[in-house]
């Protein structure tokens, strides 16, 4: 038994399995998978009693009971109250013991760094914000959301182990790798590798994605309850960024390019984007795009918002214009109309490629409200096919600023307990002790 634990060879036992050879390996292999399982239908909250995780993994109940019994030695889940009774004795509930680790966040967007901190179910216990500008690099940028995060955990009354990082960041990202690649609007940040710098100073393992797949995480996060399983985010904020949830998954693509559609050629435009190729959507609908068209039309008295916040602050940044469209600036509203229309069209051609039940639009620019999300819905239902459109949703993220910190938990809570889990379970946390 010296190349097995003690949970291989109980759980070899079981299935009445030799403890040797590979037949064991891929047994014990599937008899860990039913332990995973197990413990992450607790902790979603699809099954809490026993007889339910016996009809949700089809499992005997003196198999239920062992997994159970199991993960309670291990820490990781506890009995709960009694639950209802459906005739006879009323079964015990289960509970996944989410204060037994903590989750670090750290959400860069163009303009800000914002950090919190979650429990293992994602219940966010402190949060912080800060302005930043992206561009500062990444050496003074991660150095920030450390000691942000820092602060955040010595204001922590009890001050569980970290468990797990998530970045955020405004840029491509490498699935394989996790480091950034050639992100038009981060200089310096080509080939950094955000997650060693936060894994090493926390001694914990780290992930990190694109600040759009962690607003989706998080929508679907919330949907979820409703049975969401087919979604489309789009983001218009600095940049323009779009992530697929397909049959509940998160759709990185090969490389983790999936939804990059702001440098997708446009159509016909000849201007020159901040990537250096010519044409992109981002050159004439982002944010960065539009708030240079309006410092220029300010600049020459057209506008009157847009002149005043000129000179109040130097800039009109994306939120800035989406704020004056909404107190009726008619530049303002021009040029939001104008990005909406052309986000809408590139939108449809995604809509017809994956056939969303939902589209949800989030990002500073959606922020001018009904003006936005309109010309949007027009332009989608105006290109894509009527089969596509037929019973699609289209709707406006909440205006949360905290969305992409709970996009953040969500994707360390799939890469603890569904990615890695088979790797540290049987030691009862994924951090050295």
């Amino acid at each position: 038994m010296s190349t097995f634990s003690k949970w291989d060879y109980e759980l070899m036992q079981e299935s009445h399995v030799p403890s040797a050879g590979f037949a064991s390996r891929v047994d014990v292999a599937d008899s860990r998978t039913s332990v995973m399982a197990i413990l992450n239908l607790v902790r979603s909250g699809r099954a809490v009693t026993r007889p339910e995780l016996e009809q949700g993994t089809g499992l005997s109940r003196a198999m239920v009971a062992q997994r159970v019994d199991q993960l309670i030695e291990l820490g990781l889940l506890s009995e709960g109250e009694l639950g209802a009774s459906r005739g006879g004795r009323a079964p015990r509930t289960i509970r996944f013991n989410s204060e037994r680790g903590i989750i670090l966040v750290a959400a860069f967007g163009a303009r800000h760094i914002r950090t919190g901190i979650s429990d293992l179910s994602g219940r966010f216990l402190t949060r912080l914000h800060t302005d930043w500008n992206i561009a500062d690099g990444p050496g003074r940028s991660l150095g920030r959301a450390v000691e942000m995060l820092a602060e955040l955990h010595a204001g922590l009354v009890e001050r569980a182990p970290v468990w797990g990082l998530g970045i955020g960041v405004p840029g491509p990202v490498d699935a394989q790798t996790g480091q950034l690649v050639a992100p038009p609007n981060m200089p310096g940040w080509d080939g950094v590798d955000a997650r060693a710098t936060l894994a090493d100073e926390w001694d914990a393992p780290a992930w990190v994605d694109t600040d759009v797949n962690l607003l989706a995480q998080s929508q679907r996060a919330v949907r979820a309850a409703e049975g969401v399983e087919n979604l489309l985010y789009l983001k218009m904020g600095t940049g323009i960024g779009a992530a697929v949830i397909g049959e509940g998954r998160l759709l990185r693509g090969a490389t983790g390019a999936a939804g990059n559609i702001g440098h997708a050629a446009f159509g016909g435009s000849d201007i020159r984007c901040r990537c250096g190729k010519t044409g992109c959507l981002e050159a004439v609908a982002s944010g960065w795009a539009l708030g240079a068209e309006a410092e220029r039309r300010a600049r020459a008295g057209e506008g009157p918002l847009l002149q005043k916040i000129l000179a109040e602050t130097g800039e009109v940044s994306p939120l800035d214009l989406a704020t004056a469209a909404r107190d009726g600036d008619s530049v303002a509203i021009e040029l939001i109309q104008r990005s909406a229309k052309f986000a809408g069209h590139a939108l449809a051609i995604l809509v017809d490629t994956v056939n969303p039940s939902h589209v949800v639009i989030g990002g500073a620019l959606s922020t001018s409200g009904e003006l936005f999300l309109a010309s949007i819905r027009s332009s989608v239902y105006e290109k894509s096919l009527p089969l596509a459109t037929r019973d699609l949703v289209i709707t406006r993220s909440p205006a949360d600023e905290f969305e992409p910190l709970r996009g953040g938990s969500v994707m360390v809570q799939q890469g603890l307990f569904e990615q890695t889990f088979l790797n540290w379970f049987q030691s009862g946390s994924p951090v050295a002790k």
